[in-house]
């Protein structure tokens, strides 16, 4: 997240032909802390770098990998992310689009209702924070 001059906005990416707006994640890899997972995946999917105020939950869902022929259990960690510097147009090649979005419009655009409830959390936690948080 980042204060801009509509307030507080929210880098979302695009996925499935940019049918699908989401808050970036990823896998955890070895020896990596769901901090360090979370920083660097939104390093790679954003091209933004972040640095991190607080945890804001989880998230636990089932999914299907075609490519493996299983389901998985995956938990996701969410953090508050103050915005630290890069650049959306460097996104990684997975996502089909990054862009920033007002809170009200990343609510709106955000396809899960999960990552919504995330995301609200978010911009409650960001408009209480002060200060040298925010670049």
């Amino acid at each position: 997240m980042r204060r801009g001059p509509p307030g507080i906005e929210v880098a979302l990416t695009a996925r499935k032909g940019g049918t699908v707006w989401c808050l970036p994640k990823g896998l955890l890899e070895p020896d990596e802390t769901p901090e360090q997972t979370a920083l660097r995946e939104v390093r790679e999917e954003t091209g933004l770098s972040g640095r991190l105020i607080e945890k804001l939950g989880e998230i636990t869902y089932w999914y299907a990998s075609k490519e493996e022929g299983a389901r998985f259990h995956k938990t996701v960690h969410f953090y508050l992310m103050a915005y630290a510097g890069g650049d959306i147009r460097n996104h990684d090649f997975e996502v089909d689009e990054v862009r920033w979005f007002s809170g009200p419009e990343a609510l709106a655009v955000l396809s899960y209702a999960s990552e919504r409830e995330i995301a609200q959390k978010a911009l409650e936690v960001a408009s209480r924070v002060e200060g040298d948080a925010w670049p």
